[in-house]
């Protein structure tokens, strides 16, 4: 059977657990869209499109902000979630429209979009490389990508190989079914060579560990957009815009 038609059915249990065990969760709130609010330009009248959409909460955000919005997920159930919370009916309901697609083969014409946005995606893509391609493929030349991905160079990262080194286990940064690792300077390059030319970069989430409680968060060093940026690359969550370059 073609793995990527089990990646499929294992994230659509995925989404039905997380949706089953909070269904009233506000996905937008997540740190990583609060920080690409942060950078995004005016979205009313843009071509949005939201690669990952999952449940839909910031995708429907953005729809209410004026964009024409699309959001595209591998996940059936993530949008069968995200429909339902959608006002009307139809492929294209309240501004948003919804399709099951895969990343690093988009079902969207060369150049269709002004504005592409991934969050927390291209750690579970198996070739994210070519799924960077495609999002360059899809966006006009000029258009902007906001791109975010967990980051490993942090106290975090360093925790969870001294609890491996000891035999202990420390909390899972992911559950999801397909998962790996990324350091700072692998994102800035594979971005790159995919035709994009990073604009800013930036970091969000400082914690510190402490054996047998929940991480805690420094939210401090998060108050002052200078002091984050210079500190980004220990950051959980790494940030990336940038702009496709003209052909």
């Amino acid at each position: 059977m073609d793995r990527s038609v089990n990646f499929s059915r294992e994230y659509d249990d995925w989404h039905q657990r997380i949706f089953d065990a909070a269904p009233e969760h506000a996905d937008e709130q997540s740190p990583w869209y609060q920080l690409v609010l942060e950078y995004l330009a005016p979205v009313e009248g843009k071509r949005v499109l939201e690669i990952a959409c999952g449940r839909g909460g910031f995708a429907r955000l953005l729809a209410s902000r004026g964009a024409i919005m699309f959001g595209a997920d591998f996940s059936e159930t993530a949008l069968r979630i995200a429909q339902g919370k959608v006002p009307g009916n139809g492929e294209r309901s309240g501004g948003l429209a919804l399709a099951q697609a895969d990343a690093q083969q988009l079902p969207y014409a060369d150049e269709s979009f002004d504005i592409v946005i991934s969050c927390e995606t291209i750690e579970h893509v198996p070739d994210p490389g070519l799924a960077l391609k495609e999002m360059a493929r899809v966006c006009r030349a000029g258009g902007r990508l906001y791109l975010t991905t967990p980051n490993y160079v942090n106290v975090m990262g360093l925790y969870q190989i001294y609890t491996r080194l000891r035999g202990r286990r420390a909390t899972s940064g992911s559950d999801q079914p397909f998962d790996r690792p990324f350091l700072f300077p692998q994102v800035h390059r594979m971005v790159r060579r995919a035709g994009w030319k990073i604009m800013r970069w930036d970091g969000t989430v400082h914690q510190f560990p402490f054996p047998g409680r929940e991480p805690v968060r420094m939210f401090f060093l998060e108050r002052s957009r200078a002091l984050r940026h210079w500190i980004g690359i220990f950051a959980l969550h790494q940030f990336v815009m940038a702009r496709k370059k003209a052909a």
